[in-house]
């Protein structure tokens, strides 16, 4: 079996990678190495992925379509896992242009790529971010979500109807999975966590949104890539129970499915910034702001579905995994 990882050098798409190659699976990996954050952090994370004779990899742009094409004649893909994005909320207010080339084309040509060349199944990132205005809690993959207030949810969203329309059309295995708010170990340096952290031993002020009042279900990557590398073997069979006239958004008369991986346990930021604190053994200095435009003030994720389809639900606590990324940011830093 052979398995695509589109953003093998990013914070998931690496950790995946890691963790198929453990099971002794092939992986092809593919990034564009943008500069959206530091680049070495990436080549760090695929260093030590071509320590494995089972990984490799090749720099390409999902806006390539050429390449995209290329890649996938060339190579016989049973799965494939598109991980690859513009990420991030704030940044997609001053550069939208860049959430449509990767986010909306990328994935076009992804898909096309699928369709094309008898693969099994794709897995292909959502966000929780789709959920944008909804209030009613906890998230729910049979809730709508047609309200979404950034441009990077409006995109995912769109990911999760393109893929059902692949579905639909060609009966193309599509699972899309929506990521609650990823942090650990080799995380992305725009996240709150990596931040907070620098910011704290640098003796820097750190900027707290919406006064300390945002909730965000914060998920330990280690869960994340236990949910993926279980819902890319539940590949997705037609709903028969699926009704046009009551549409369920998680299901279909297609092969399509879409999850939460969330730690179904909100935390507020104040205490998410304490326990950071008590691991660095250092007292943060906070700059209280408003809420962002973009930003919503809480997640809090259902996994009901993906604990009764594959058994499994996220369960890390904060304490030990920002134990865990303190731990892995000393040693990495000095």
């Amino acid at each position: 079996m052979t398995y695509l990882i589109t953003g093998a050098a990013g914070f998931i798409g690496f950790h995946l990678s890691k963790r198929l190659l453990a099971q002794g699976k092939s992986v092809v990996g593919i990034d564009n190495l943008s500069d959206y954050y530091d680049v070495n952090l990436k080549k760090t994370r695929l260093r030590e992925l071509e320590e494995n004779s089972e990984f490799t990899f090749y720099k390409l742009d999902l806006v390539d379509r050429e390449g995209v094409e290329n890649l996938f004649s060339e190579n016989k893909f049973d799965y494939v896992v598109n991980l690859a994005a513009q990420a991030g909320v704030r940044y997609s207010l001053t550069n939208p242009h860049a959430y449509i080339d990767c986010n909306i084309v990328g994935f076009l040509n992804i898909l096309e790529g699928c369709r094309h060349n008898d693969v099994k199944h794709l897995v292909f990132a959502s966000s929780s971010s789709v959920y944008g205005a909804n209030t009613n809690m906890p998230f729910s993959v049979h809730h709508n979500v047609d309200h979404p207030v950034s441009l990077y949810a409006a995109t995912k969203k769109s990911n999760e109807l393109m893929a059902h329309t692949y579905s639909s059309l060609y009966k193309l295995p599509c699972t899309g999975i929506r990521f609650f708010t990823v942090y650990g170990p080799l995380g992305r340096p725009d996240m709150a966590l990596f931040l907070f952290t620098r910011a704290i031993l640098e003796n820097k002020p750190i900027d707290v949104f919406n006064h300390g009042k945002m909730k965000r279900d914060f998920t330990y990557i280690d869960d994340i890539v236990e949910g993926v590398v279980r819902l890319i073997d539940k590949v997705p069979e037609p709903d028969p129970d699926w009704n046009g006239d009551n549409p369920d958004s998680a299901t279909s008369y297609a092969p399509y499915r879409i999850y939460n991986i969330g730690n179904n346990n909100p935390v507020e930021l104040m205490k998410f910034i304490e326990v950071l604190e008590d691991c660095l053994g250092k007292k943060a200095k906070k700059n209280l702001l408003p809420i962002q435009p973009g930003d919503v003030p809480e997640t809090y994720a259902d996994v009901d579905d993906l604990a009764e389809d594959v058994g499994f639900k996220p369960a890390t606590p904060i304490e030990e995994g920002i134990k865990k990324f303190v731990e892995w940011y000393r040693e990495y830093y000095g």
